[in-house]
């Protein structure tokens, strides 16, 4: 809206009194922020939108428990993942897994969805579904069918024979599809690499819609980098980031790394796992670095460097 647009729509003369009533008019809006001045030379304003306050202690407010949110579980042994009882999720929270390809992003995303089915998730994948012809219908793609086969300890459908889940074909505006009060994992979330820094603009928006509901989002990460693309802008609206890279070439690592609430320390601890079928997390274990080569795979001898005999060059060893 600008002093133009207000000239030519209710057809005042600027040489008239009703230019110079309407300036204080629109004086006054400013004053009382109901209108914001615009930088530019139309005379530009922003509506304000308006906000009422919101009463804390006047009112009788439930203070409610932390989300019993199910960690992904080692398949041989069936135990969750163990730092997952220091973690504490909330209704609202975003967790964020920033990984490497190949490496186990899906396999943690279908077993927060599999571990948690009794409160009936959502999926959007950007893999998990294909267009039917020419037709506006999608069906699920054969490795995502593939992969929940291969979760045989999971009951995808309810008594009926009914998805227990919900699958949604969504590759962008992801907020606008989110669904409130329920656990909302999108796997993944693509951005034009020249607008990486919108990943946090888009998690404060979704972290809007979820209400009492969950949001677990997969991002894309450099090998090795602390954060996933995106850098800090990924940790903004971020309550527990796990970030996921190469361990061997048959095994991968998991490091947690923000956690805003917590009940014991848990940033920086890392854990190595396999992946048996794609979805079946195997093997999984605490990691230290190596205390004979601190981390680097590589002994210092006389002049030269050796491979690391005690971790193998990988440069962490089990706890």
């Amino acid at each position: 809206m600008t002093y133009r647009y207000l000239r030519d729509e209710m057809k005042i003369d600027p040489n008239s009194p009703e230019w110079h009533n309407l300036r204080q008019v629109m004086k006054r809006l400013v004053a009382e922020k109901m209108v914001r001045p615009l930088s530019g030379p139309d005379g530009g304003f922003k509506v304000v939108t308006q906000v009422k306050a919101v009463p804390v202690f006047s009112k009788v407010r439930e203070r409610r428990p932390p989300f019993e949110l199910l960690f992904p579980k080692d398949f041989d042994t069936g135990m969750e993942m163990d730092f997952a009882k220091d973690i504490v999720i909330r209704e609202g929270d975003i967790i964020t897994i920033g990984g490497v390809s190949n490496y186990g992003k899906t396999c943690l995303a279908l077993n927060f969805c599999g571990e948690n089915i009794h409160y009936f998730p959502i999926l959007m994948g950007n893999e998990y579904t294909t267009r039917v012809g020419e037709t506006d219908e999608y069906e699920p793609t054969p490795r995502f069918l593939n992969r929940l086969d291969a979760m045989d300890w999971v009951q995808w459908t309810n008594g009926t024979g009914e998805d227990a889940f919900t699958l949604l074909p969504v590759r962008d505006d992801y907020a606008e599809h989110i669904v409130k009060d329920k656990i909302n994992i999108i796997d993944w979330v693509n951005l034009d690499a020249s607008k990486l820094y919108e990943i946090s603009h888009l998690e404060e928006t979704i972290k809007a819609e979820l209400g009492r509901g969950i949001g677990v989002l997969v991002l894309q990460k450099g090998e090795f980098a602390t954060a996933a693309r995106g850098g800090q802008f990924a940790k903004d609206f971020t309550d527990c980031e796990l970030l996921i890279d190469k361990f061997t070439d048959s095994e991968s690592m998991l490091t947690i790394g923000k956690v805003k609430e917590y009940t014991k320390p848990v940033i920086g601890r890392t854990f190595a796992f396999g992946i048996s079928h794609g979805v079946k997390i195997i093997s999984f274990r605490e990691i230290v670095k190596c205390p004979q080569c601190w981390g680097k795979g590589w002994k210092k001898s006389g002049n030269s460097s050796l491979p690391c005999d005690e971790c193998f060059k990988t440069g962490y060893i089990d706890k």
